[in-house]
């Protein structure tokens, strides 16, 4: 911490500065940049194969198994055998067709969970709804995703 405090002092005398306002401005720059690197994306425009009714094109991961029995944000307890998804905004209960673009699969999951926030990823499903959408294997796939009903 004293290392951090000379490293300051040192700077602030370098830009013709009182510490405390090279701190202030150090810190605001800091905050400033990590909201702007925070923004994971939202809404993306559709892709060259999506519907004009699509509420978001990107890509799907699914829950690893350890997550099972875990609770969820919603407040339930996540189950793999279950059609559900974590999404970053949509409410709670929102049903959502997610169409796989690569094979054409489609499943309807229900929202009861936050996420993904790996930068890219658009929702994250169950294991049971990667198997019907048929990325299991891969992981991840592009996807469309619509709402149906909440």
């Amino acid at each position: 911490m004293l290392f951090l405090l000379q490293a300051t002092s040192q700077a602030a005398d370098l830009w013709g500065e009182t510490p405390m306002r090279y701190a202030t401005r150090l810190l605001l720059c800091t905050l400033l940049w990590m909201v702007g690197c925070a923004h994971g994306g939202g809404l993306s425009g559709p892709g060259p194969h999506a519907a004009a009714s699509d509420l978001e094109v990107g890509r799907a991961s699914y829950y690893h198994s350890r997550f099972h029995g875990s609770r969820t944000a919603s407040g339930e307890r996540y189950d793999e055998t279950t059609l559900t998804a974590a999404h970053r905004t949509l409410p709670f209960g929102t049903r959502v067709r997610v169409t796989n673009l690569g094979n054409g699969r489609r499943v309807v999951v229900t929202i009861v969970d936050r996420g993904p926030f790996a930068r890219g990823r658009v929702i994250d499903v169950s294991r049971v709804a990667a198997q019907e959408l048929g990325f299991l294997r891969d992981g991840t796939a592009r996807v469309s995703l619509e709402i149906v009903g909440r």
